[in-house]
This record gives C-alpha cells, sequence and structure tokens, in this order.
C-alpha cells in the first residue's frame, strides 16, 4: 500500500505529478488483468493513486488541490494509461469533474473534496431539476458514470424548470444546464457496462428520482461570472481538459504498445522466418515513424498548451483561437494513438492474440476510447472552419 501525502502541505510541496504517476505505473500494470476482469479499479491502485494525490491535480489549491498546468495533466495522464487505459480513463473522468470546484460555493466544494479520497464522477444525458425553495427536486437518468464504483459523489447535468414549469435559457436563448451533485449512494444504479474495451471504468447508468438538492450543491461550469477561483488553469473550458486527459489516454495506450512491440522485436523470431524481428527493415522503418508520431503529436498538444496557458495568464481569458488549437491538437494525438496501436498489434503477429499479452487489451482500450466524443473526426471541420474565418457549427471548443 502506498503512503499517503500530508495533503494539508501538499499544494506548497509542488512535487512533480508526471513523476509521481510514473512511480506507480508499475503496480497499476500489474493489476491491469484484474480491473477488466473486475470491472473496477483494484484497492492497492486506489490506494497508489490516493498515496499519489493523483486525483487532485486539477482541484483548487484552496481546497488541497495541486491546480496543475494542463500540459502536467495531459503528461500525467500518458503516464498513468501506459500501465491501464482503464486507469488512466477513471483518473481524467474524476479529475475533469473535480475543475467544478472552481465554480462551486466554497462550502459546498469542501464538503465533497474535503475527504483526501474524495473522487467525483458524473455520465452523459440530461435529467431536470425543478427550482423549488432552497434549491432543486432532481429526476433524471444518465449514463457512462466512468470510475463509479470508487466515487463518493456524482453529478447529474439537468435542464432547469422554473415554477411556472418554463426551461431557464442562456442569454443566447439556449437551454440553460446546471450539474446537480449528490452523494454517491443517492442515485439507483445499472449495472449495464457490458462492453469490448476500458472495461475496468464500469461506466455505468445511474438514475435519480425526485430528490432534493441545494442550491449550493449545484454548479454550471465555464461561466465567467460563476467562477470562484482566478487562475489561468479555470480560464480553460472543461472540455479543452477532458480534450487533453482524454488525448493523455490514447497516447498512453499506445505508448504502451510500443514499447513491448520494440521489447519483443528485439527477442522474437517469427514462425517460419530465419531472422528476428529486429532485423527486419520493415520493423525497422516502422518502429521508427511510430516513435516519430507518438513524440511529435505529443510534443504539439504540450506547446499548444503551454501558450493557452500563458495567454490565459497574461489576457485572463483564452481566445477561440486557443480553443481550436487545443481541439486540433488532441483530435490529432487521439488518432495517431491508433495508428501506432494498430501498427504494433499488426506487427506483432500471433502474439497479439492472447489475452494474456502486453497487446491485446490494449487493443481493444484504444479503440474504446477512440470512440468517445472527444475523438471525433467531425472536430476537424469545426477547426477548419475556424481557420477560414467561418463561425464553427459545433460546441466542442
Amino acid at each position: 500500500m502506498s503512503a499517503a501525502l500530508d495533503l494539508a502541505e501538499f499544494p506548497q510541496r509542488r512535487t512533480d505529478p508526471v513523476a509521481r504517476a510514473r512511480a506507480i505505473a508499475p503496480t497499476i500494470e500489474a493489476a491491469g488483468q484484474r480491473i477488466e476482469q473486475t470491472k473496477s479499479l483494484t484497492p492497492e491502485v486506489l490506494d497508489a493513486l490516493h498515496g499519489a494525490a493523483l486525483f487532485r491535480t486539477l482541484l483548487p489549491r484552496a481546497y488541497n488541490g495541486e491546480q496543475v498546468k494542463p500540459a502536467t495533466f495531459f503528461r500525467m495522464e500518458e503516464a498513468i494509461a501506459a500501465a491501464d487505459g482503464s486507469t488512466g480513463w477513471c483518473l481524467c473522468q474524476a479529475s475533469g469533474c473535480s475543475f467544478a470546484a472552481a465554480y462551486m460555493a466554497p462550502e459546498a466544494a469542501r464538503a465533497i473534496w474535503g475527504d483526501p479520497r474524495a473522487v467525483v464522477s458524473w455520465g452523459y444525458g440530461q435529467g431536470v431539476a425543478k427550482v423549488v425553495p432552497g434549491g432543486y427536486r432532481v429526476t433524471g437518468t444518465w449514463r457512462f458514470a466512468s470510475g463509479n464504483r470508487h466515487s463518493t459523489w456524482v453529478g447529474g447535468h439537468c435542464r432547469i424548470e422554473e415554477p411556472d414549469g418554463s426551461t431557464r435559457l442562456d442569454a443566447e436563448g439556449k437551454v440553460f444546464e446546471r450539474t446537480m451533485m449528490v452523494p454517491r449512494d443517492v442515485p439507483r444504479w445499472h449495472d449495464e457496462w457490458n462492453v469490448v474495451g476500458l472495461c475496468g471504468t464500469n461506466s455505468d447508468t445511474y438514475t435519480i428520482e425526485d430528490v432534493f438538492v441545494p442550491e449550493e450543491f449545484s454548479v454550471t461550469r465555464d461561466i465567467d461570472a460563476e467562477r470562484r477561483v482566478d487562475a489561468p488553469l479555470y480560464k480553460f473550458t472543461t472540455t479543452n481538459l477532458y480534450a487533453s486527459g482524454f488525448a493523455g489516454v490514447s497516447m498512453g495506450i499506445a505508448r504502451g504498445m510500443l514499447d513491448a512491440f520494440t521489447a519483443m522485436a528485439k527477442g522474437k523470431t517469427p514462425a517460419s522466418m530465419s531472422r528476428p524481428l529486429r532485423d527486419s527493415e520493415v520493423i525497422q522503418n516502422g518502429i521508427a515513424q511510430c516513435e516519430a508520431k507518438l513524440r511529435s503529436a505529443g510534443a504539439w498538444l504540450v506547446e499548444v498548451l503551454e501558450e493557452a496557458h500563458a495567454v490565459a495568464e497574461a489576457r485572463g481569458h483564452i481566445t477561440l483561437q486557443e480553443r481550436a488549437l487545443v481541439r486540433l491538437a488532441t483530435t490529432s494525438a487521439i488518432h495517431r494513438a491508433k495508428e501506432v496501436a494498430e501498427w504494433c498489434y499488426h506487427e506483432a503477429g500471433a502474439t497479439a492474440i492472447f489475452d494474456n499479452s502486453p497487446f491485446e487489451r490494449r487493443m481493444r482500450d484504444i479503440h474504446a476510447s477512440g470512440q468517445q466524443v472527444q475523438g471525433r473526426t467531425a472536430h476537424l471541420e469545426m477547426c477548419g472552419q475556424f481557420f477560414l474565418g467561418m463561425s464553427p457549427s459545433g460546441r466542442f471548443f
């Protein structure tokens, strides 16, 4: 079991979360098959993640978080996902949820994240929050609550129904959304996570039926007027951070496959061949190209995130230019990672198809990760529209 950090001192210590992630990676990799089989992170993996305080990297320092730069968050996710994709995915989901603390009433944020082992999860969907004195009556069903088995609180995104029955709209006339936060034991859970990849995330469905949620335990993110922590990190949108983290997951899975393939190629001689893989010009060329793809995609994403952070620091906000580049760099990284993973799996031959190989689960995981909203090829169309001086047709910047 990993030793717990003193979180009261942690924000001042500022140790490198990427180094901490790499230090616990062997524990995570060793548990990979059990994580998949049980559809949940194992106790030793959770102890390692909490001991290294990795769930708190995007949490404001005011709540004993670390408030790291987005580029650091990306590299941390990459290191964890290289060991196990489901663990990296759960960590990213919880970290993105903790980003909401910057927009919440301080007393509620402390109640939710005050426990050093606090984890928040939520999924996709839209419930209804009916306005009542002091808060809301909430009903809804949501899917894809990654990491919910180890969460302490969950959220549900809701449209707001006013006392007169009308739906609250934002300044642009669109449906206004607010996230309602409840303890994990409040919803009714549906065990529906039967999938081919990222099995260990247990991204199940949950239902809340006519539950009262106090006003202070609700939050709307990405609105300047609601932001309570004034720091460059929180000038990024939640989408920017989720995209960066999930790009890190795909890049990490591909890195794990490429490293495993390179190690295998040094010693394997394929059937019906007289030379080991490492002597093949095809393999030599392919490994070099895969290294170039991963390293260039990662370096460019880091560059884009660092530039956006510098703009947020200097101007107090980031522009559509930075947001479009983050979207383009993250989408590109996800697709380059899939290309590398597919090459490794194919060239590994029959070795890759066994469930105890370092390839089979990773291949399923990376394709599951690429199916998520952050990997959509439609993002490229929106980026192209922006670069051509048009108004992007989507809302995923």
